[in-house]
């Protein structure tokens, strides 16, 4: 029998790349649908060799993307985290990166007309209910993707694709903050858990012995702090209401310490016991909403903003993310805004054995 073949587009988004397809072009069952993609990233295997994956989480990623069915979006974006050693497809959380990706990818498939010099692409993310504008580049003859906008992390320089995140806090502050507490303590430690663009808990690199600019490769190897860092997030899995999370990636533990530069943070972000080498741009949205939210432990890092925009820069061992915040005259949240880009790899057709999906 014939192997099966799905069109597809392979995508860097931001430092991710991702596998995106039509919503249409996908089995619509869940359970077929996540075998397929199991298939074709090449899962479970470490190497994933047979598959398209990278045998890393960052390229191990699925952007499914559709006409929305709201009205006051133009797609809806499902993203799929595929596990690399296991058998197993994540939707419990967003990826930002791919955001960048996903609006290029609509204007590729035609589902947003062009509207050049830049194309909103109002897309809502199916996997948590948020909505995002982003603005792509481009001409009449499509996608621009050659730009001088460079994002650390990746070589070289492209387009800019500009996102921009409303807040949670615009309508209720306490959204954010899914233990109703704006800092409390874990396992004796001080800690802030927020979602305001992913559940990420915040601690202060010193508050577990560090100083806070180690090299990932050196935390990872220290067991006794990677097991105090998973049971932190363990617990806070549970206070924040996501249940046992111990084979999820969310929340993100986020540690912060000071850089010596204004409104310069340092960040080391974690997930289970891996030390990430950037920063998520959903985890970097909560991290700066918590910066400059009175009364948590990250406003302890900055001083109180005295204007209604301000820029926050979250610094990872990749380099440094850049943040503008919006915020009202009474101080409020109103949304982040940061820049991205993306980069067309590969249009083709993925094949899929007849066994997973005859």
């Amino acid at each position: 029998m014939p192997q099966r073949r799905i069109p597809c587009l392979l995508m860097r988004g931001g430092t991710s790349k991702a596998t995106c397809f039509l919503h249409k072009d996908l089995p619509a069952s869940t359970r077929q649908r996540d075998a397929v993609l199991l298939s074709v990233m090449g899962s479970p295997d470490p190497r994933q060799i047979d598959g398209i994956g990278g045998a890393d989480p960052l390229t191990s990623k699925v952007a499914i993307v559709k006409p929305s069915s709201h009205a006051d979006c133009d797609v809806d974006y499902l993203f799929a985290q595929v596990k690399i050693d296991q058998a197993w497809v994540d939707y419990g959380q967003n990826c930002g990166n791919i955001l960048a990706a996903v609006g290029a990818f609509a204007l590729e498939r035609n589902l947003v007309a062009l509207t050049p010099p830049l194309t909103p692409v109002r897309v809502f993310m199916e996997n948590t209910g948020q909505r995002v504008i982003v603005n792509v580049p481009c001409d009449s003859d499509g996608v621009l993707y050659q730009g001088n906008v460079h994002i650390a992390g990746v070589p070289g320089s492209a387009g800019g694709i500009e996102l921009f995140f409303p807040s949670l806090t615009t309508d209720d502050p306490r959204l954010a903050f899914p233990t109703g507490q704006k800092r409390e303590s874990i396992l004796d430690i001080d800690v802030t858990c927020i979602n305001n663009g992913m559940p990420v808990v915040l601690l202060c690199a010193n508050a577990l012995g560090l100083q806070g600019h180690e090299p990932p490769e050196l935390l990872e190897q220290d067991g006794a702090l990677m097991q105090k860092i998973d049971a932190i997030r363990l617990a806070a899995g549970e206070r924040m209401g996501l249940g046992e999370v111990s084979q999820r990636s969310v929340p993100k533990v986020v540690l912060l310490s000071t850089s010596g530069v204004a409104n310069r943070i340092i960040t080391r972000s974690f997930s289970a016991q891996r030390c990430h080498r950037a920063i998520g741009v959903f985890a970097a949205i909560s991290v700066a909403s918590a910066l400059l939210t009175p009364g948590t432990l990250g406003a302890d890092f900055t001083a109180p903003p005295t204007t209604t925009s301000i820029t926050v820069d979250l610094q990872h061992p990749s380099g440094v993310l850049s943040i503008d915040v919006a915020l009202s005259p009474e101080g409020l949240l109103l949304g982040c805004h940061l820049l991205r880009t993306a980069r067309l790899l590969f249009a083709g057709e993925v094949m899929i054995p007849a066994h997973v999906w005859p």
